[in-house]
């Protein structure tokens, strides 16, 4: 052969070209179902923090009201809770949805990074 190489290195090269770009992207999808592991535990932990603060709020606006001296005192009470939960839904969601997209862009990465290859 004029390459110096038999039929059988040239079918041994042919086989690595077609093998090592399915390789490649069964690694990096394991990569990236890895990465999306890790952050579904994150976000699940921290959702549960969420409602965790959420609760312990209710119940010391339920303990404020039940000391209240009178109706006006309950119905502010009440106001400052559903104001303060209102921003704390809204911080709580921002939060969730930012570790969503920083999750989603770290699961991608290793198919982004696969392709250069």
């Amino acid at each position: 052969m004029a390459d110096g190489k038999t039929t059988k290195d040239k079918g041994t090269d042919f086989a690595d070209r077609m093998t090592q770009p399915a390789k490649r992207a069964g690694a990096a999808m394991k990569a990236s179902g890895q990465k999306v592991a890790e952050g579904g535990s994150t976000i699940s932990a921290r959702l549960i923090d969420q409602a965790e603060t959420n609760a312990r709020e209710a119940f010391y606006a339920m303990r404020e009201a039940a000391k209240a001296s009178d109706v006006s005192d309950v119905m502010r009470i009440q106001s400052d809770y559903l104001r303060a939960q209102g921003q704390r839904s809204v911080d709580q969601a921002r939060e969730i949805g930012e570790l969503i997209m920083k999750f989603g862009q770290e699961a991608i990465q290793p198919l982004k990074d696969s392709t250069k290859s």
